[in-house]
């Protein structure tokens, strides 16, 4: 493990001061040694903020806990160790016509990392979030014990964990519901749109007669919000066998500096939309073009310079967002920092089982922007200040410098979660909002 470096995605933030191995975590919970906030697992390094960060501890590389242990091929229950990868799961089950229900917007991905972040994906107005579809999982934590949870064992726990950020303790394995598929092949229909207004009026019809439905933003052509609204549906005939998980193209050396300025994103919003929305007939593509265009692109994170990006993502009930959606787009247009990958999808009705998941009714609205220093993060906090006004929430799974308010205003449960925190267990997220929180409500408790 000397040569790897366990940072975030976005790259905004530290990188782990300090890694151990996860066998060496796991001997050191099964003894009941471990310090007060000492350990926070870490997966595959895919998270963009610093909820995958413990620079006060340590950070256990999940990686080498890589088995999927089990598998039904009638029912689609898969049983896989926590470090196993998104694109290896598929690599196993397609084969028996089965996909997983909910996928983000990478392959690479780890199970554990999945679960503890209740990743979403272009169908959650059918499916849901991730946490949705897992069956069990086996949580080891600093009192030395193994927990198997699930909706009727450890059913507190198992709620916690899905999303929980992996505070709850050392996921070790877990068991997931796919979905059956006629193929891994996608038909997909790119519709384009002039502003924000037709958009919405497309999106319902688009997500009632759809499986997966996404719409990409030209963020710098004024705040009309023109774009393209994709949406796709599993084609009857087509590759039955994954494709190599791997990226095509790679970006081998640093740039010195942001590749991804003004002049190129006006270039490529304007090449891109030409390109996918020339034809409006439905095309059948490869899933992985569909589901995870970047992943063919390695390390393409390194475009945004050495001192990296933040995403910020929200979502806004369907009333107000219509008001909020272009607020949101011209408050980045009014800074003059334009978001390489602005994504706008419809989530719908779908309750997830996890105490604390972002996903809820309305829409959310994906920017990411290059870190500009103060520039950028006084734009964030607009962000934010606008997404709570409009009665929304900002995720906090992608997240790298929201406040401890804005994340009481989202998540106002999130007590609920503390309360069931393996103290062992800590994040840079959580110290720099919940440890706040805390101590502002001791301060006042003493106070009165």
């Amino acid at each position: 493990m000397a040569g790897d470096i366990f940072q975030s995605f976005g790259r905004a933030t530290p990188a782990a001061r300090h890694a151990i191995p996860a066998e060496d975590a796991i001997a050191l919970l099964k003894s009941g040694a471990a310090k007060d906030g000492s350990l926070l697992g870490y997966g595959n390094g895919r998270s963009y903020g610093d909820t995958c960060q413990n620079q006060a501890g340590s950070v256990v590389d999940m990686r080498p806990l890589n088995r999927v242990r089990a598998f039904n091929a009638e029912t689609g229950v898969l049983e896989a160790d926590a470090g196993v990868l998104l694109c290896d799961i598929i690599a196993h089950a397609a084969p028996h016509g089965f996909f997983p229900a909910v996928v983000p917007g990478t392959q690479f991905v780890t199970l554990g990392g999945a679960i503890a972040n209740d990743v979403h994906g272009k169908n959650h107005h059918r499916r849901g979030t991730f946490g949705c579809h897992v069956e069990s999982l086996t949580l080891l934590r600093s009192d030395g014990k193994t927990y198997r949870c699930s909706a009727t064992s450890n059913a507190r726990l198992f709620r916690a964990t899905i999303g929980g950020m992996g505070l709850t303790g050392l996921i070790l394995s877990a068991s997931i519901r796919l979905m059956r598929v006629p193929s891994l092949d996608i038909v997909e229909k790119a519709t384009p749109f002039g502003d924000l207004g037709e958009f919405f009026e497309l999106t319902e019809a688009a997500d009632q007669a759809n499986e997966y439905a996404v719409a990409w933003i030209d963020q710098l052509a004024g705040g009309r919000g023109r774009g393209l609204l994709f949406t796709g549906n599993h084609a009857e005939h087509g590759l039955h066998a994954a494709s190599r998980a791997g990226a095509r193209l790679s970006v081998p050396l640093q740039p010195p500096f942001n590749v991804l300025n003004r002049p190129f994103l006006t270039a490529f919003n304007a090449a891109y939309r030409w390109k996918k929305g020339r034809s409006a007939a439905p095309r059948q593509v490869g899933y992985q073009g569909f589901f995870f265009p970047l992943d063919g692109v390695g390390d393409w994170n390194r475009l945004y310079g050495p001192t990296g990006l933040f995403q910020h993502q929200s979502v806004v009930p369907e009333g107000p967002a219509r008001h909020a959606v272009p607020a949101l787009l011209e408050a980045a247009r009014r800074a003059g920092q334009g978001s390489f990958l602005t994504v706008l999808k419809r989530f719908g009705r779908v309750r997830s089982p996890a105490l604390l998941s972002f996903p809820r009714p309305g829409f959310t609205l994906t920017l990411d922007f290059p870190n500009r220093g103060e520039k950028t993060l006084r734009l964030l906090a607009e962000l934010d200040r606008i997404t709570i006004e409009a009665g929304g929430a900002v995720n906090p799974y992608k997240d790298a410098r929201m406040g401890a308010e804005t994340f009481a205003a989202s998540f106002p449960d999130w007590p609920r979660l503390e309360a069931v925190r393996d103290p062992a267990f800590m994040s840079d997220f959580w110290a720099r909002t919940v440890k706040k929180l805390d101590e502002r409500q001791g301060t006042a408790q003493a106070a009165e």
